[in-house]
Formats: C-alpha cells, structure tokens, sequence
C-alpha cells in the first residue's frame, strides 16, 4: 500500500470526506487530492501532522510499520470546562478521553476540549473536541485557548498587535472581534493556557 493509499483508508475510516479532511489539516482540497493519488509527496512536517490527526505514527504512513503497532499512543482527558487557577491536572471533571500519538505527546503537555457554542463555527462546532497543547503563549494565527476574567475557556484566532491582542472567531455575525490591550490582559486578566493543534469533529447526532 503506497503512502497517498494510506491516507485514504485512515480518511474514508473516518468516514470524512477530502474536503473535511483537507480543512482539519488547514490544506488545500487539491493538494490532499494529490497526495492520495500519489501526484505529489507530503513534505516530513505535513506526514507528521497527518500522522498526529489520526494518531497513528509516521512509519505507518511509509509503510514501516503495521497499523496495530501504530495506535499505541497516550490517552489525554477531555474537559468540558476550564476554569482560572485550577491546574489542568487537577479538574476533575473529565468527559472522555483522546488517543494522541506518542511522538506528538513527546513534544508538550495536552488536554482535550468539547466545544460549546458557535463561535467558531462553521469549522469548529459545539460538541466539537480540539486537542490541546498547554503553554502560556500564542503567535499572531494561532487558535488559542483563552480565559477571560477568570471565565470558562473560549477558543479563538489570535492576533497580535503592538497595543495588545485581538480575540477572532471564525462567525462574525454572531460574535464580534475583542481587542484587550496589554494593561486589559493584566487587570482582567485575559490569559492564553493552550493552543490548538488539532481538531476531531464529531459526527452529530
């Protein structure tokens, strides 16, 4: 089985279509097309970030390895919730759990997320789970997850300025962007405790 066959099969075993794969992986439609039929090879980072949506290895992907012997990796919990000075390990309020690979959790510290409203909609909806990697910092582009006041967490596109930080969800018609300046994210405060590397939609019901 050759590298694009491969993709494929973990993709129609998801019973995702290459459309919703391709935008999970933040790639063009045409260009996940091409590598499933072989016209086009992955660069090393995009195998990996393939490898780590499915949570397989990337000596699976290149044939190396068997798929039984690639689904061993790491089980992280899945919140609902987070809330402010509460240390992520010490929630227990766990709705499920997520099987990351181990090459991915080798690089951080990870929880998961269910999603609650639409903020993010359309490409991220209630119910949703993202995973998670804990670090207190964002780069402009990011989607991060924010605490604000002390609130639940909200997941949104980051984006930097001089002044401060810009909040973006993906619907604005419903929700606006937020801006906070430096003195707002101390004094409210407005803290960053992860940011996205991964989006598992869930099929509704």
């Amino acid at each position: 089985m050759t590298l694009g066959s491969r993709i494929r099969a973990l993709r129609e075993g998801k019973h995702l279509s290459q459309k919703e794969l391709a935008q999970n992986l933040h790639m063009a439609n045409s260009t996940l097309c091409q590598y499933e039929n072989n016209d086009r090879v992955p660069s090393d980072d995009v195998k990996t970030r393939i490898a780590d949506y499915f949570s397989v290895t990337v000596d699976y992907l290149l044939g190396r390895q068997t798929e039984s012997a690639s689904h061993k990796g790491v089980m992280i919990p899945v919140l609902g919730d987070v809330a402010a000075g509460i240390p992520i390990e010490a929630i227990q309020d766990i709705l499920d759990y997520e099987e990351i690979s181990r090459e991915l959790a080798s690089r951080g510290e990870y929880f998961g997320l269910r999603l609650r409203g639409d903020s993010m909609a359309p490409r991220m909806c209630e119910g949703d789970v993202v995973i998670v990697r804990k670090q207190l910092d964002a780069d402009s582009g990011d989607v991060a997850v924010v605490l604000v006041n002390g609130d639940s967490a909200t997941v949104k596109n980051i984006r930097k300025e001089a002044g401060g930080i810009w909040l973006i969800p993906n619907n604005p018609v419903a929700f606006q962007p937020r801006f906070f300046s430096h003195e707002e994210c101390s004094k409210i405060p407005v803290q960053i405790i992860g940011i996205v590397v991964e989006l598992r939609a869930k099929i509704k019901a």
